[in-house]
Parts: C-alpha cells; structure tokens; sequence
C-alpha cells in the first residue's frame, strides 16, 4: 500500500483522470472529494461491501458521489452546495459524508 500525507485542499492524482482531494479535515475525520470519469465507479468500503453483498444500498446512507453513480443525483449539483453545518449532522447522517 502506498501511504501519502496531504494537507487540505492538497490533492493526489491516480492515472491521469481521477483526482482525490482533502476538502476538510476535523478532528479525526477527513473528507475527500473525488473527481472521477463517470464510468469509473466510487464508493466508501461500506458501501461496495454492501453492493458485493447484493444489498439494497439506496438510502441515507450513500454519499451524493455514490448517488451518481446509481442514477440517483446529479452530482455536480450536490457538490457545489456548500457543506452542512453543524446543525445538519446526527448519528443517523454523520459529517463524513458529502452533503
């Protein structure tokens, strides 16, 4: 495994086409923002477990990016909200995910 360290707004690039970048760190959690081709599918571990599983993985629980993918949202609308407040996170939506 290759292990890098990057700061916020820092980016790494994968084959040319897929940028991942660190929008915002706090406290212990990181977020990313992934710029991907939209062939290319991108999920949290969770969530691929839970499609590899054949799981129903349409709720709450899937970020906008992982939404795109599905054919549930748009993400470039998605992603130029800006993030929640805090006021916006619970248990049931935790702040590492893309509002």
């Amino acid at each position: 495994m290759l292990v890098l360290s990057r700061k916020k707004d820092e980016s790494i690039v994968i084959n040319n086409d897929i940028t991942i970048v660190v929008v915002e760190i706090r406290g212990d959690k990181v977020r990313l923002g992934v710029e991907a081709p939209k062939e290319v599918p991108v999920h949290r571990q969770e969530v691929f477990d839970a499609i590899a599983r054949g799981d129903d993985v349409r709720g709450d629980d899937v970020s906008s990016a992982e939404s795109s993918l599905l054919g549930l949202s748009d993400v470039d609308e998605r992603l130029a909200e800006p993030p929640p407040g805090p006021a916006a996170v619970s248990e049931d939506r935790p702040a590492d995910l893309l509002p």
